[in-house]
């Protein structure tokens, strides 16, 4: 029952994951809920046991059908991928517990920016070229892949929007894109995580199946409905993260 129940959020985090980001709403919050007592690092690290096939998969999907700019955004997945290996060993030095109360402000902050900016996201016009670009996406991928490492809630939908108000990008290309980097991210964090011991491979593993059909699922609805479809997934994930977050930082 208990892999069942699992199996089922797993599939629902990648079909949210795969179009915008936001699966760990879902998957982590599930994970707790059935093993109240395990280490938060062990649950940790099921997720990502999970999770970074899908996000692979996605990744994989979108290349055939987006132009991806791979020049840039292969160093920015390096430098996600280091980001988020020195944020997971931090995390198990020192509790992130203090950015709970953060990151609804953040997180209402992006969402009162996307809304006012209707246009924000609809068309694919890149502000930077050649090691400007290059540059500016690796920032992005180390600072939101240390952030995914060590805390992580919303790392896709930061990822997203990143992509979309600094670089240019539209919503599509920006999801195709953080697909990328969230690999990178998630692979490194597991790799830490399965070193300390940390990963039940009978569920993870069982339980990337299912987020990657979830993932393939969501993937063909981005790319059958374009950026516009996606910016309303975006806005309704970053509402439901701020209800979330804020939930557990005041009111849990």
């Amino acid at each position: 029952m208990e892999l069942l129940l699992l199996s089922v959020a797993a599939l629902l985090a990648g079909l949210v994951d795969s179009i915008v980001g936001g699966g760990g709403l879902i998957l982590v919050p599930t994970l707790f809920a059935v093993f109240p007592t395990t280490h938060p690092a062990t649950l940790f690290g099921i997720n990502k046991g999970a999770s970074v096939w899908g996000t692979a998969v996605a990744t994989a999907q979108y290349a055939r059908r987006v132009n991806l700019r791979w020049a840039a955004l292969l160093p920015a997945a390096a430098a996600g991928f280091c980001g988020s290996f020195a944020g997971a060993w931090l995390v198990t030095v020192i509790d992130p517990g203090f950015l709970r109360k953060v990151l609804p402000f953040v997180l209402v902050a992006v969402l009162g920016y996307t809304l006012v900016k209707k246009d924000l996201g609809r068309h694919h016009t890149p502000r930077f070229t050649g090691h400007g670009e290059t540059a500016v996406a690796c920032a992005i991928g180390l600072v939101l892949g240390f952030y995914d490492g060590f805390f992580g809630p919303g790392t896709g939908s930061f990822l997203v929007f990143l992509f979309v108000r600094w670089l240019g990008y539209d919503f599509l290309n920006a999801s195709a894109s953080a697909k990328l980097i969230n690999t990178a991210t998630n692979l490194a964090a597991l790799a830490l995580f399965a070193y300390k011991g940390h990963v039940w491979w009978h569920f993870a593993l069982i339980m990337a199946l299912a987020n990657v059909a979830g993932s393939i699922l969501g993937t063909r609805l981005a790319l059958r409905h374009g950026a516009g479809f996606v910016r309303l997934v975006f806005i309704g994930v970053v509402s439901a993260l701020i209800l979330k977050t804020g939930y557990d930082a005041f009111l849990k």
